[in-house]
């Protein structure tokens, strides 16, 4: 019995990536005309075939499984590939929300009446044709696919290797859901083959409106330095959490052990912990122990070590790498830092503009953090898992952008547009 990964492809040859673009692109002039109405059918639709496909699902993610755990795949990558019947039944869900969400297409965001008697408007409309680069988090095939129909959308995805079967399987019933519709099934594109379609994919300028990439550092970096298609930079997460002298210290215990040990694999996790000296003794032994017993390894400065040390909790010494590693692990550094200004210079130097957190009841020290503090979400008396596109009521996002440009934070159908001007005259003539 041929493999999942061998569904969507069939006996044919897989297309080329001008062949998949072009195809998307007549897709997508078919929804760009699809009313809410339409789209939001088509969503409920497409979450429907996924849970009636749930077995199918979860036996080809079984097979990805397998062979990353016989790769020596990490514990926290194979979380993030994993689908559970309970896990498609919550990527099916994201679908429903997306559908109950309002439609940006069609949104006037600024216009006026100019003295010359002509009316001018701005409005979202899609980008057209979304290319989507990506590792082993296969519900963000469905996420991807669900946005892109939303905003009126197609969108040509490239999973990582690790998700072949899963996905394979995921975009065939998506696939065939639409075609049941009447809808075109090019409006979800899956790219096949090795590095060179890739190249292919990021050069398509012209074919393809816009690349998003999702995933790790070497990933990301590689889409921005060799794509001619414009790209919507998503970053890695090196979150900060610091607790302030002013801190209340059963929040600030709550909000770094829920930062680091939530879910560890995914980048709003905090990587660090930074502590003002003037709790070194009340509170550091605490979070130190509770991070530890959780499983955390504990890299330590010189001041945290010593805490550990006192109060027999085991901990490793930092090194200079460890402030800028993002660990998608149960590991997490640990600094103490003498007041505000040095959490700030030292968020400032390692920050990779995801999301940073401060603890304080001193709203002047939280106003200082939230304007010097440069990043995508900054945080005061909350956990830094709270930057994601479900939690800030978006619905599934397509990625959080680190960027300044366009999109910035979680990603979700607004950021999916572009804007037009339609002007409408009765004749007037410069």
């Amino acid at each position: 019995m041929p493999s999942a990964a061998a569904t969507y492809a069939g006996a044919m040859p897989a297309p080329t990536v001008a062949e998949l673009a072009a195809r998307a692109r007549i897709a997508s002039r078919t929804l760009a005309l699809l009313s809410r109405a339409d789209k939001d059918a088509a969503l409920r639709a497409l979450a429907d075939a996924l849970d009636a496909a749930s077995e199918r699902i979860v036996a080809a993610n079984a097979e990805d499984i397998e062979r990353g755990r016989e790769g020596g795949m990490a514990d926290g990558l194979v979380d993030r590939l994993t689908l559970t019947p309970e896990r498609v039944g919550a990527v099916a869900a994201a679908l429903r929300d997306i559908a109950a969400l309002p439609d940006p297409v069609g949104e006037v965001v600024r216009g006026s009446t100019l003295a010359n008697g002509l009316q001018i408007r701005q409005v979202r409309v899609p980008m057209g044709v979304i290319g989507m680069i990506y590792e082993a988090r296969p519900n963000v095939t469905v996420d991807a696919a669900g946005l892109g129909l939303k905003s009126g959308n197609a969108v040509i995805l490239r999973g990582g290797s690790a998700a072949e079967c899963t996905n394979s399987a995921l975009v065939d019933v998506m696939r065939a859901a639409l075609d049941a519709q009447g809808l075109p099934a090019d409006a979800i594109a899956l790219l096949e083959g090795g590095r060179e379609v890739v190249r292919e994919l990021l050069t398509a300028r012209g074919q393809v409106d816009l690349i998003i990439p999702r995933g790790g550092a070497g990933l990301i970096q590689t889409v921005v330095t060799e794509s001619t298609v414009p790209v919507i930079e998503t970053g890695v997460g090196n979150c900060h959490v610091y607790v302030d002298a002013a801190a209340d210290l059963d929040k600030a215990l709550a909000i770094a052990v829920n930062a680091k040990t939530h879910r560890p694999s995914v980048c709003n996790a905090a990587e660090s912990l930074l502590v003002h000296e003037a709790l070194r003794e009340e509170f550091l032994p605490k979070v130190l122990a509770e991070l530890s017993g959780a499983g955390v390894v504990l890299h330590t400065d010189p001041a945290a070590g010593s805490a550990a040390e006192a109060a027999g909790i085991p901990h490793v010494p930092a090194t200079d790498e460890d402030w800028d590693t993002e660990y998608l692990a149960l590991e997490m550094a640990v600094a103490v830092v003498p007041d505000l200004d040095a959490a700030l210079a030292h968020i400032q130097r390692h920050t990779s503009g995801h999301t940073e957190a401060i603890v304080t009841e001193d709203r002047a020290a939280a106003r200082r953090f939230t304007t010097e503090i440069d990043a995508a979400a900054v945080m005061v008396n909350a956990s830094t898992r709270f930057t994601d596109g479900g939690e800030f009521g978006f619905g599934a996002e397509i990625g959080i952008s680190t960027q300044k440009l366009h999109a910035r934070g979680p990603m979700a159908l607004p950021e999916l547009t572009t804007t037009k001007w339609i002007v409408e005259g009765d004749g007037q003539i410069r």
